[in-house]
């Protein structure tokens, strides 16, 4: 998730949030491939939201075939992977990418894919260390 969120850096994650909500377009949030206490953590921002058909053409991202503006100065995208083809959504499905978008694990990606709410852990909320960056996470 660099330039973002950065290795080494400590975090607190919201594991309330998406109890009564949903994850939101834009949000980091911590999830795992599957339902394994063993699995895995992953990190990445929300791009596609149930329902919605997500396709990368041209290094742009395109939902519902509509170009999607990135709020963020993330590189373009080289390699679209899965959503070369149009991926749609089902409900309770999202489309993450990392912001490193380049060199990132993310639903582009079958070991990843799309990711399912009941394996959402939370949001990225807070940052606790080091000590200089302390303070919320935009996002």
């Amino acid at each position: 998730m660099e330039p973002t969120l950065s290795v080494g850096y400590r975090y607190f994650v919201n594991r309330a949030i998406y109890t009564f909500s949903s994850p939101q377009r834009g949000d980091i949030i911590v999830f795992k491939t599957n339902g394994s206490d063993d699995a895995a953590l992953h990190i990445s921002r929300v791009i596609g939201l149930p329902g919605e058909t997500v396709q990368i053409v041209d290094g742009e991202i395109l939902i519902d075939g509509e170009v999607y503006e990135d709020t963020g100065d993330y590189p373009e995208i080289v390699s679209g992977g899965l959503a070369d083809s149009s991926v749609t959504l089902e409900s309770g499905e999202y489309f993450v990418l990392g912001d490193n978008r380049n060199n990132s694990e993310d639903s582009r990606y079958g070991d990843i894919g799309n990711i399912k709410k009941k394996y959402i852990v939370g949001k990225i909320w807070f940052t606790i260390s080091p000590l200089s960056e302390i303070g919320f996470v935009d996002n």
